[in-house]
C-alpha cells in the first residue's frame, strides 16, 4: 500500500509539473497571439480598414480550463 501511495505521489508531481509547464506555454502563445492580432490591426487601419473580418477575438479565452487534470 506505501508503495503504491508513492507511485500516485510521484506520478501527481510529474503531471503538476507538466501542467504548470503547459499553462506558461499557452500564456506566452497567447501574449504572441495578442501582439500579432494588434499588429493586423494596425495594418488594416493603415490599408483603410474596409473589410469584413471580425478581429474582436477575446484575450484570455480558455485559459482558466488549463488547470484541469489528465
Amino acid at each position: 500500500m506505501e508503495r503504491l501511495n508513492s507511485k500516485l505521489y510521484l506520478q501527481n508531481c510529474y503531471i503538476m509539473k507538466e501542467n504548470e509547464r503547459l499553462r506558461k506555454k499557452a500564456q506566452l502563445l497567447n501574449e504572441e497571439n495578442q501582439q500579432l492580432l494588434c499588429e493586423l490591426k494596425k495594418k488594416l487601419s493603415k490599408n483603410g480598414g474596409n473589410t469584413n473580418f471580425d478581429l474582436n477575438l477575446s484575450s484570455g479565452s480558455g485559459q482558466n480550463n488549463a488547470s484541469s487534470s489528465k
